[in-house]
């Protein structure tokens, strides 16, 4: 039977074909987010504690820049020692760093504070390559893209649970909040450790007659992988879109509360946007994609970006009613799960020996785009204000373009290398457009 005899992708099929270590996997990452209180919380605790607004703004700064790092250093260990071992020693770093933050937020310690703060964002997201790694080795192929949308539902419904447990929290102890997710990061460590299997990288398992690398041929090796990356225009294609996404994306939770404020609109009305986002995200994204995984990939990225440009459009006619600011989050939140699981998916069709890599860049290419998005939207709002969302919807609408031509361009390149087909000859991974 082939590909296209096959029925098609279904949500029940899917959970009946998830293997019982992907489930253990995905339970790790919920129970890990569901404490993840430190990006969240860490500018308002600081305050909290006495310090200024600009000591805060900066210790947020250092660890968004040390999740930058940690995705890329994530990604190589992974490739160099395994997943597992990459995601254990990723939350047994974590932890302790995450805990001992209360003990280090006095006015005096500063520069200690802060790089304890950079090596807690550096050791928190260095484990997500490993994740998506073993998320996509383990999962049958078929179900690839269901399967990075299992995990976006796991990470999403962590994140909208985790701040009505820190409002709980918060009210016995703040320091309480660092302590219970230092205590959640530990016990995703220990259930890696117990239930996900061990996962040998490529490196570590050279075939018979070849003589073991040096240290120096592994350093060499891995330039190359990244040159081959870069030297790469379609993923780097990709790359631009997954940056220029993210800084659209994340104005729905940095300038459209400005927004709001500034039309005269009362606080419960982001409240609402925010559950009903949340709600309408954990609940749909997986019969969505279901529908996705029939059409093609670059299809649904296009269509994804091109609801989400109309919906952020639509935050721009907030000053007339604030039913434009619920229409607006419907529709974002609507385009993600369309294109959401795809892009997500995307560096996993990459060869098992530049897998992890691949993941690692284009998740420290979003994490960055995290940083530098609410710099420039806040910067941008202050100026152009309605006209703000238009600019966002064209970005947005740009990012569609660049992640629909570097999505297909991969698709092409691989019917073209099919070996199923007597036509076709390998093309080199690294091969540019």
């Amino acid at each position: 039977m082939t590909d296209d005899d096959k029925p098609p992708i279904g949500v029940l099929d899917t959970l009946r074909a998830t293997p019982t270590t992907v489930r253990y996997l995905l339970g790790g990452v919920l129970v890990n987010q569901l404490g993840a209180f430190v990006q969240t919380f860490l500018v308002l605790y600081l305050t909290h504690r006495g310090m200024s607004g600009g000591t805060a703004g900066l210790a947020l700064a250092a660890y968004s820049l040390g999740t930058v790092f940690g995705t890329v250093l994530g990604g190589e260990i992974t490739h160099r020692l395994g997943a597992r071992t990459t995601i254990v020693a990723a939350m047994a770093g974590s932890a302790p760093l995450v805990a001992v933050l209360p003990l280090l937020a006095r006015p005096g310690r500063v520069p200690v504070l802060l790089a304890a703060i950079a090596l807690a964002g550096l050791f928190a997201q260095a484990y997500r390559p490993a994740a998506s790694v073993l998320l996509s080795d383990l999962m049958p192929e078929r179900y690839q893209v269901m399967a990075f949308s299992m995990m976006r539902i796991a990470l999403n419904t962590g994140a909208a649970l985790a701040p009505l447990i820190a409002a709980a929290v918060i009210l016995l102890d703040w320091d309480l909040l660092f302590w219970l997710d230092g205590a959640t990061t530990l016990v995703y460590a220990l259930l890696a450790y117990r239930l996900l299997p061990r996962h040998a990288a490529p490196e570590q398992a050279p075939e018979p007659a070849a003589a073991p690398r040096t240290r120096a041929e592994r350093r060499s090796g891995g330039r190359a992988a990244y040159g081959l990356m870069l030297r790469d225009r379609a993923y780097l294609v990709y790359l631009a879109a997954v940056v220029l996404g993210t800084v659209a994306y994340v104005q729905s939770s940095i300038s459209l509360p400005l927004e709001i404020v500034h039309d005269g609109y009362p606080t419960w009305l982001y409240s609402a946007v925010l559950t009903a986002s949340s709600l309408v995200l954990i609940t749909c994204e997986l019969k969505i994609t279901a529908y996705i995984t029939r059409i093609p990939t670059h299809l649904a990225v296009g269509v994804g970006h091109l609801v989400n440009s109309v919906g952020l459009a639509a935050y721009g006619l907030a000053v007339h009613s604030g039913a434009f600011v619920l229409f607006g989050a419907v529709l974002a939140v609507s385009g993600l799960m369309i294109a959401g699981p795809s892009m997500f998916a995307h560096p996993a069709t990459f060869p098992a020996g530049s897998k992890a890599r691949y993941l690692a860049t284009m998740q420290a290419a979003a994490g960055l785009a995290s940083a530098v998005g609410p710099l420039f939207g806040v910067w941008a709002w202050t100026h152009l204000h309605a006209g703000f969302w238009v600019l966002m919807a064209l970005v947005n609408g740009l990012a569609g373009v660049l992640a629909l031509l570097g999505t297909k361009h991969r698709a092409d390149r691989a019917d073209r290398t099919d070996p199923a087909r007597p036509d076709t000859a390998p093309e080199p991974v690294g091969e540019t457009a």
